[in-house]
């Protein structure tokens, strides 16, 4: 799934108490992605990383450096995310929920790729199972994730609306000329 997707996802789902909540939960979304193709998109931009051609599809795994698959095999994997998250709650004594997003962006990668090009390590480092799913680009992935985007969101941006107070006619007051 596109790592704008999976922000999304991650602020509807638990992002849901207020616009900073939506945030933290949109960028624990994305984490996954930004710590392995940001790092290498970055490098890219910065000429620390050979130009790799997307125009005639996906590139074949050889042109990704072996570094930018180790991390994602680490971002991608359940096992990762529960220490890590495991670890922070023993820091802070509670669970920090909008992290929940960085799992919910696994499962949603897991039946969303396929072999062919980086399948989700969901169970790294202790199997490097992988599922062959459906690319998310393909339209009968891509076009269902944007309607339920649409109505996550609509649905999202009404229960706001609706929880806003009313304003009152009553409690204005009108200065009248003399």
């Amino acid at each position: 799934m596109d790592f704008v997707s999976h922000g999304l996802w991650g602020g509807a789902v638990f992002g849901r108490k207020n616009w900073r909540e939506f945030l933290y939960a949109f960028i624990w979304g994305i984490m996954p992605d930004v710590l392995s193709f940001g790092i290498f998109a970055v490098g890219r931009f910065l000429g620390f990383y050979k130009k790799v051609d997307f125009s005639a599809g996906l590139p074949p795994m050889s042109a990704i450096p072996d570094h930018i698959a180790r991390f994602y095999d680490i971002t991608h994997s359940l096992i990762v995310f529960i220490m890590v998250f495991g670890l922070v709650w023993l820091i802070f004594k509670r669970p920090i929920l909008v992290m929940l997003a960085w799992p919910l962006h696994i499962l949603l990668d897991i039946p969303t790729h396929s072999r062919a090009f980086f399948a989700t390590p969901f169970l790294w480092p202790l199997s490097d199972f992988r599922f062959d799913g459906i690319p998310w680009s393909h339209l009968e992935i891509y076009l269902p994730n944007l309607i339920g985007l649409a109505i996550a969101l609509s649905w999202l941006a009404l229960k706001k609306l609706r929880a806003r107070p009313k304003s009152s006619t009553s409690n204005l007051k009108f200065k009248t000329l003399n």
